[in-house]
């Protein structure tokens, strides 16, 4: 009895090292076989050269033609305020006046000094002209004259300054004070704006100074909403440009309309047409940490093309180095691709059907 189950044992053991044996063997030519990559599906463009209109689309601000706060120049009580907020006033026109009750007062008592000087400048001129004065004594009472004078002068300006014109005609703003406070200098009254001719302060990149010229007019869009669309002409450009963003800062007028200032503006300017360069759609482009690249297709095998991008529109980028006219430019499929991989091309697209028909270049 003992014998048979130290057999079956040793039996039991020789199945388990033969099933172990066919396992291994199996994996073994399992792994041996070639595991085969299917192509990756893809559609491609021919490179060709397109004609491209370069419109540069850039932000603008508007901004009033005049512009400031009303402050006084002295300080004191207000006893006018000819404040209308949101009405229009012409130039000139008076908008505040602050107390001057001592100033008038102290111009008063300098004009009877000075009353009593002249009276006294006459008698010492009759006495000089028969030698009964010295010339000092003469002198000194016309000086007194002159101070007088002086005086009367300096007041008046004081006074002058009292009283708050408006230094332009245009629109008042909101009014920060009430009649009857004390105000100083650093007192805002109201702010006055001249909005009967509107400016657009914008920024374009250096390169294109050269197309920035004083009268070049420029299409603005006013409100992005409706797309309602006016005219511009530069009148100035700053002349340097931002040690930090490398742009330009430019101002154009803005033909008739309502806009308020302060109000966010698209504008277009032409940089010229008749240039053809070869165009590729923008989800063609992979972007890395150094440079763009795009995925060619030679023989069916996928290269991946480093290229220099340059006018950049709303779908498509313009391709300045890189690639030649002919090439098979991947436009879908290209996350799939790999370097060196196979690619099986499905069809050939048209570059009309890929992107729009959008000339606005971006910055």
């Amino acid at each position: 009895m003992q014998y048979v189950v130290k057999s079956l044992r040793y039996y039991l053991a020789f199945l388990v090292l033969v099933c172990f044996c066919m396992a291994c063997k199996k994996k073994a030519a399992d792994t041996s076989k070639t595991k085969v990559v299917p192509p990756v599906i893809v559609d491609i463009i021919i490179a060709d050269r397109q004609p491209i209109s370069d419109v540069i689309e850039a932000n603008g601000t508007v901004v009033a033609s005049e512009f400031l706060e009303i402050h006084p120049e002295v300080s004191g009580r207000l006893t006018y305020l000819n404040i209308a907020e949101g009405s229009s006033v012409s130039q000139g026109t008076v908008l505040a006046k602050i107390n001057d009750a001592d100033l008038q007062a102290q111009i008063a008592k300098t004009r009877v000094q000075l009353d009593l000087a002249q009276k006294t400048t006459q008698r010492y001129k009759q006495l000089l002209d028969v030698s009964g004065i010295n010339q000092s004594d003469y002198d000194i009472a016309l000086n007194q004259v002159n101070a007088y004078k002086a005086d009367m002068v300096y007041t008046q300006a004081l006074i002058n300054k009292t009283i708050i014109k408006a230094p332009f005609s245009g629109v008042i703003g909101l009014r920060q004070i009430s009649p009857g406070a004390y105000v100083t200098p650093a007192s805002t009254l109201a702010t006055l704006q001249q909005t009967s001719k509107i400016k657009i302060d914008f920024t374009l990149p250096q390169n294109y100074s050269s197309i920035i010229k004083r009268g070049a007019v420029l299409d603005v869009e006013l409100d992005a909403s409706t797309h309602k669309k006016g005219r511009a002409m530069i009148i100035a450009t700053e002349p340097g440009a931002n040690t930090d963003t490398r742009n330009l800062k430019v101002r154009a007028v803005l033909s008739e309309s309502n806009i308020n200032p302060g109000a966010f503006v698209k504008v277009f300017l032409n940089a010229g047409s008749g240039k053809s360069s070869i165009v590729v759609p923008t989800n063609c482009i992979i972007p890395n940490d150094k440079d763009n690249q795009i995925v060619v297709v030679k023989n069916g095998i996928a290269n991946f093309i480093n290229v220099e991008t340059g006018l950049r529109q709303a779908n498509s980028v313009e391709i300045v180095k890189g690639i030649n006219v002919g090439d098979s430019v991947v436009v879908t499929g290209v996350l799939f691709a790999r370097p060196k991989s196979k690619l099986k091309i499905r069809s050939v697209k048209k570059l009309a059907t890929l992107i729009t028909k959008d000339s606005t270049a971006s910055y």
